[in-house]
This record gives structure tokens, C-alpha cells and sequence, in this order.
């Protein structure tokens, strides 16, 4: 064989061995590519690294993160690590292949998740989107919170977590259908039993504390103490009688509370705002002294008269004989509740927080048409009894007089006053002589 038919023969050998070592190319495979070109569609050019073959790599495909301009991370001559996603030609070369660096990292991201999420831990992430259900998170990969995952309560408005970062346990993780379910609750939930467990040891029955309304119910105010919540009832708010707390209340509002009870066994810490507050009835009688003149509220009718508020925390009663001067069946005949009006102090009993009030004195008692009628038709035989009628009339007099300090033992609904109490024994004894005779 002459020397060019055994270079012939080398040559062809070399070109069979260079082509049996070219390697083939299948979707998922991880290559390395170098950068042999930048397009004007922001697109890298790429050589496959022992295989001829060329690829590309979109600019949204380099990097997990947003990149605006490619020429700002990558350039001619860079060589990368990449995963083959999908065909995109065919030609004399072999054709073309769609690579990606950003799948690969996301690859190595849920790969580290899966390491966390077996060993127990937890992962921390900002959050980038509020969606309907639920809040989004960059965890390298893109992780969901549903929202009864979020907090310990119902958030109303999740928008404010919006750019926190926070702590997460994983849920639910599923690479090959990029599905990574995490919460924070779980987290939240486990932080407030240890602070609760150390708030409730420190807590004593009669301490002064300060906490934030976190809720308001119908039946009260939940008040955060620093990571355990307390109740306040709505009974224990102030000291005047409170409808709905919120009508007092806000959530978020500082407030300083009483503690009345700890039970760690229910779990269960009772608190009060009125106790802390300074008693309404102190000083009532510099307040409302005897004989003066106070606006008030009707705040409930009975049948034996009007309870009137007439300083936040302070009701006293107009009984029904001192709420006109004409004869009424029931005080809801004159009066109605929430009404305003004047009423004058009659008595004043600070130590049982009792206050006699009257309506009538404040008014000019009416002339009696009837009593001068009887004048002129009065019979002979009444003129003999003037002289016992007189004294009738005295001990009568006597009793009104006296049945408008007795006002101040009508009876509340826990008060247990006799009739004695509200009219008077010595009122009631003259009218009934005055009918027997």
C-alpha cells in the first residue's frame, strides 16, 4: 500500500474515532456549554461541551433570579453548567437543544429542600406575593402558604405580610410537579406555647399588667399579655354597663389590666380593665351632694321607678313618687330609657353605693282644682272635723317629707328593701287613717 493510501486510511480512522466520541444529547441530561455567542433576541449561544452540537439559552433561563439585561451576567467564552429541557431543531449537525442554567440551580434548590425537610427543619423566605388563598414565597423555588397556614388566628388582610421574610415549616414538598407547601402557623403556634407556658408561671391573681386587645368578641375583649391571651368579659370593662366591647374597645389598643385568676390547667387567664381604673363612686358625695342639681341618662325602668346614670359608673334611683307630681301607673308612662334629664340628690349613701334621686322636686307642683272645689261645698260637719284633719294634715305632711329621703332604699334588683323602704310606714299608716275616718 503507497504512503498516501495509508494516510488516507489514518485520516479516515481519525475522523471515525473523533465521531464515536461524540456523545448524544437527551432531554434531562446535565451538559456544559460554553458561550460562543450573544443574539439580539438577548439569547446565549452555546457549544455542548463533546458533542458538536450547539444550543441556546434564553435570557429568563439563566438565572432563578430576574435578569434584565443578559450582558450584564454572562459573556463570550463562559463556560456553564446546564440541564438539556427540550429539542428545538433538527439539521445536518445534530440539531439544536432549549438549555437552562435556571432549572439546574432550581434542581440543586429542591434537592436541599428535600435534605430540610427530611432532617426536620425549617426554612426562611420572604415573601413576594399575596394571592387569592394564600401568600407566595422566593424560596429559591417558588413555595405557597395557604392562608389558614399564616397565622394562629384568621387575618383578615394578608397584604401586610407582604416583603416580611419569615421562618416556615415545610408541608408538603413535591419537586417533580414544583409544588412546595409551607406554614408559618405551625411555627407561630409552637413560639406562643412556650411563651405561654412562661407568661401563666409568672402570673398571679392581682397583678397590674399591660397587654393589646388582640380580638372582641360579643362576650368580651381578648387581651395579648406578650404572647398569651387573656379575657376580659365584658362585664369586667368599666364600670358603667357596657353593651359590645367594641363599643369601648379596639383592636390594637394598649390597655392596662387586672389579673383575677390564672388556671394553667384550662389554659385560661382572667382579666379586668375596671379594676384598674379609679372607683366611680369615690367621692360621690363632694359630687353629688345632697340637694344638688345633676343631668343624667335613664339606664332602665322597673315597676318602683328609674335608675339614672349620672356620672359614668353611677345610677341612682327616682322612685316612681318622686317622678311627677300627678299620679303615674309606671315610670315607662313619663320616661324612657336613654332619655336625658335633670334630676335633684336627695340622699346620698357612698358606702352602699346608693344615691335618692327625685324628678319632681325639680317642678312646681301643680294647683289642685279640685281642692278649691271642695272648699266651697265643704259641709258643716267637715268643719267640725277640721281640728282632726289638721293634725292629718301635719303627720301627712310629715310623712311626704320623709318618704322623699326613704327614696333611697328603693329596692334594685339585689337591694331586697321592704315596702317600708319605699313609701314609708308612717306615710302609709296616715293614709289609712285618713280613709277610715
Amino acid at each position: 500500500m503507497s504512503e498516501n493510501g495509508t494516510s488516507q486510511n489514518n485520516e479516515n480512522n481519525d475522523l471515525l474515532n473523533a465521531l464515536n466520541s461524540i456523545e448524544t444529547v437527551k432531554v434531562g441530561d446535565v451538559v456544559k456549554g460554553e458561550v460562543l455567542a450573544i443574539d439580539d433576541d438577548q439569547q446565549a449561544i452555546v457549544g455542548i461541551a463533546d458533542t458538536g452540537i450547539e444550543g441556546v439559552v434564553p435570557k429568563k433561563e439563566l438565572s432563578t433570579k430576574p435578569v434584565d439585561d443578559i450582558n450584564t451576567v454572562i459573556k463570550v467564552g463562559d463556560v456553564m453548567d446546564l440541564v438539556v429541557i427540550s429539542r428545538i431543531g433538527t439539521d445536518k449537525e445534530g440539531g439544536s437543544y432549549l438549555l437552562s442554567q435556571r432549572r439546574l440551580e432550581a434542581r440543586k434548590v429542591w434537592d436541599d429542600i428535600q435534605k430540610e425537610f427530611e432532617a426536620g427543619h425549617t426554612l426562611t423566605a420572604p415573601v413576594t406575593q399575596v394571592v387569592k388563598g394564600g401568600l407566595v414565597v422566593d424560596a429559591g423555588v417558588r413555595g405557597f402558604v395557604p392562608a389558614s397556614m399564616v397565622s394562629d388566628h384568621f387575618v383578615e388582610d394578608l397584604s401586610q405580610f407582604k416583603g416580611q421574610t419569615l421562618e416556615f415549616k415545610i408541608i408538603e414538598i413535591e419537586p417533580s410537579e414544583n409544588r412546595l407547601i409551607l406554614s408559618h402557623r405551625a411555627l407561630v403556634e409552637k413560639e406562643r406555647a412556650a411563651q405561654k407556658a412562661e407568661i401563666m408561671a409568672k402570673l398571679t391573681a392581682g397583678d397590674i399588667v399591660e397587654g393589646k386587645v388582640a380580638r372582641l368578641t360579643n362576650f368580651g375583649a381578648f387581651v395579648d399579655l406578650g404572647g398569651v391571651d387573656g379575657l376580659v368579659h365584658v362585664s369586667e370593662i368599666a364600670f358603667e354597663r357596657v353593651e359590645k366591647p367594641s363599643d369601648v374597645l379596639k383592636v390594637g389598643q394598649e390597655v392596662k389590666v387586672k389579673v383575677l385568676s390564672v388556671d394553667p390547667d384550662r389554659d385560661r387567664i382572667s382579666l379586668s380593665i375596671k379594676q384598674t381604673l379609679p372607683e366611680p363612686w369615690d367621692g360621690i358625695e363632694e359630687k353629688a351632694p345632697q340637694g344638688s342639681v345633676l343631668d343624667g341618662t335613664v339606664k332602665r325602668l322597673t315597676s318602683f321607678g328609674a335608675f339614672v346614670e349620672v356620672f359614668p359608673g353611677v345610677e341612682g334611683l327616682v322612685h316612681i313618687s318622686q317622678i311627677s307630681h300627678q299620679h303615674i301607673a309606671t315610670p315607662a308612662d313619663v320616661l324612657k330609657v336613654g332619655q336625658e334629664i335633670k334630676v335633684k340628690v336627695l340622699d346620698v349613701r357612698p358606702n352602699d353605693h346608693r344615691l335618692a334621686l327625685s324628678i319632681k322636686a325639680l317642678e312646681e307642683k301643680p294647683q289642685s282644682g279640685d281642692d278649691s272645689n271642695a272648699g266651697e261645698h265643704r259641709s258643716s260637719s267637715n268643719n267640725n272635723r277640721s281640728r282632726n284633719n289638721g293634725g292629718n294634715n301635719n303627720r301627712r305632711r310629715n310623712s311626704r317629707n320623709s318618704a322623699e329621703t326613704s327614696t333611697a332604699n328603693a329596692p334594685e334588683e339585689s337591694t331586697g328593701f321592704s315596702l317600708g323602704d319605699l313609701i314609708g310606714d308612717s306615710l302609709k299608716k296616715d293614709m289609712e287613717d285618713n280613709e277610715n275616718n
